[in-house]
């Protein structure tokens, strides 16, 4: 995979290792954090972002959100503004975002979303999972990074 030499991103909504409001928990409003990016690297054709606990008791942890199809020129992602873009399913098995649900009493979770700056356009339908979206991009990726939230019950 890619490099993350220039290509950074960062949230209005939290500091980076630092906790997530509740708004943006799953039973409580559920609406995705803004977010902001810049250095996108000279050929990229398209953004993907992926947001994936992997303190989460699951084999393969949690993705809570999966978003492609966002072209190069944009600069981030407004609060709840996922779905401008094409979404795929989150593991609640729902289409956009899902957000932070961790188990009472598990601790602190790392909620890391991950920004992909793609090569080419992928043209995928919406409903990818996570890993069927890493698998399309896997030949694709020039440059990732990732800002990393917390939460817990």
């Amino acid at each position: 995979m890619g490099n993350e030499a220039n290509l950074t991103i960062t949230s209005p909504a939290f500091d980076a290792h630092g906790p997530l409001a509740s708004r943006y928990a799953k039973d409580e409003d559920n609406v995705s954090p803004e977010l902001a990016w810049m250095g996108v690297p000279e050929g990229t054709q398209e953004l993907a972002v992926i947001c994936h606990d992997p303190d989460a008791p699951m084999p393969d942890g949690f993705t809570h959100w999966v978003v492609y199809g966002i072209p190069a020129t944009e600069q981030g992602i407004p609060e709840g503004g996922g779905s401008a873009f094409t979404e795929g399913v989150n593991d609640f098995g729902d289409g956009g975002y899902g957000g932070p649900q961790p188990p009472p009493g598990h601790g602190v979770h790392h909620y890391y979303f991950w920004i992909y700056a793609l090569n080419a356009p992928l043209d995928a339908a919406p409903g990818l999972s996570r890993r069927e979206l890493l698998d399309a991009m896997s030949e694709h990726i020039i440059q990732q990074n990732r800002v990393v939230g917390t939460y817990e019950l």
